[in-house]
């Protein structure tokens, strides 16, 4: 199916260029992905099962912003903490996420 330049792909366009990889094109995609990114690199851990803390990026971030340093003028938002743990529950596969807030 061919799309207009106007419309932004979707997850549909992106499901069917990787039907074009083989196994080592997957892993190539991957490893950019890992490289490109801290939160990419936390995702991959947490959803692998990498390392005894999974959980430490995603509860150092709800930490950063429901209890900021104050001398530093850092900001309070529920908001940001709130996607942190979003973030989370997209680590382990399901797709409204099986992790409450009370597991971070």
């Amino acid at each position: 199916m061919v799309r207009s330049k106007n419309i932004s792909p979707s997850w549909s366009d992106v499901k069917t260029a990787l039907l074009d990889f083989d196994g080592a094109g997957l892993r190539g995609l991957v490893q950019d992905l890992y490289a490109a990114s801290k939160d990419n690199q936390a995702f991959l851990h947490a959803r692998l099962g990498l390392g005894h803390d999974q959980l430490r990026p995603f509860k150092a971030s709800i930490s950063r912003w429901i209890s900021p340093d104050l001398m530093k003028g850092q900001p309070i938002s529920v908001s940001k903490a709130k996607k942190a743990i979003a973030d989370y529950k997209k680590t382990n596969g399901a797709p409204g996420g099986d992790a409450g807030a009370a597991d971070i």
